[in-house]
């Protein structure tokens, strides 16, 4: 498959409010309500100071995965940003998180961040944990039962870590 990942235009929200909305229902990986409206998740996902992607199949145009890059921090830690990623219900486990990664990475040093933290990835989401881990992140904190999961209660959440400069990521 090929895969274009280029910059979110507003025409794009229906698309992408169809990728978010299931995953924001279903309130086990992302923090936001589960009855949010899709005009505070566009606002939420779109707004700030944030640089939206899109992933999109080449042959059909149709939108596979979403991410942002952001500013983690203001000030003396601007330096360091955040993104956030979803793809389609459909379209798991064909690689297109890891090709958001990597993009967002080339993206991010491309505006001179020096490193890329998630700041709240659900211990229990195995398959993005292991993928984080694999594109280098590493686990440099763990905060307990930081994430009300809907069926499984009160679980911990890590604070993931990525150089962007290529040296290895601290211990946590």
């Amino acid at each position: 498959m090929t895969l274009l990942i280029r910059p979110y235009s507003p025409e794009d929200w229906n698309a992408v409010w169809a990728i978010l909305e299931p995953v924001f229902r279903a309130g086990e990986t992302y923090p936001f309500p589960r009855d949010i409206t899709a005009a505070t998740a566009r606002d939420a996902w779109t707004s700030g100071p944030k640089q939206v992607f899109v992933a999109v199949e080449d042959a059909t145009n149709r939108l596979l995965g979403t991410y942002y890059l952001r500013p983690n921090f203001e000030g003396g830690a601007s330096h360091i940003c955040n993104c956030g990623y979803v793809v389609s219900e459909h379209a798991r486990g064909l690689g297109i998180a890891a090709r958001m990664c990597a993009h967002s990475q080339s993206e991010a040093i491309a505006r001179g961040y020096r490193a890329m933290q998630y700041n709240l990835v659900v211990s229990t989401n195995d398959s993005a944990v292991h993928l984080w881990q694999k594109m280098g992140f590493g686990i440099i904190g763990t905060v307990p039962e930081a994430f009300r999961h809907p069926r499984l209660g009160f679980v911990d959440a890590y604070v993931m870590y990525k150089r962007l400069d290529g040296a290895a990521a601290p211990a946590g």
